[in-house]
């Protein structure tokens, strides 16, 4: 849970230094997307990989927020999205 907070910070503070701020708190709005883990019985499984199986962790959410990268005006959530993606994936390997 630390690198869900840590990794936008430092993404903020590398990629947009003159308002890190704003752009850390976009990315950790980001986080958001986990309310879909209260559609799923039960909400929490340590045993299953929410890559694949939330409906904003699917694979069709993740081409979109890819797709925002795109667009200025979107590419800092799409950053955040990206990153708990990443985050969240890296958690499945384990």
């Amino acid at each position: 849970m630390v690198l869900h907070v840590a990794v936008p910070a430092a993404v903020a503070r590398i990629g947009y230094p003159q308002r890190w701020h704003r752009a850390w708190l976009v990315m950790l709005a980001a986080m958001a997307i986990d309310l879909d883990h209260l559609l799923a019985d039960p909400i929490f499984d340590p045993n299953r990989c929410g890559i694949g199986f939330h409906p904003l962790h699917s694979y069709l959410a993740i081409a979109v927020y890819i797709a925002m990268l795109a667009a200025p005006r979107f590419r800092i959530i799409a950053i955040g999205l990206l990153i708990h993606i990443g985050l969240d994936a890296a958690d499945c390997l384990w």
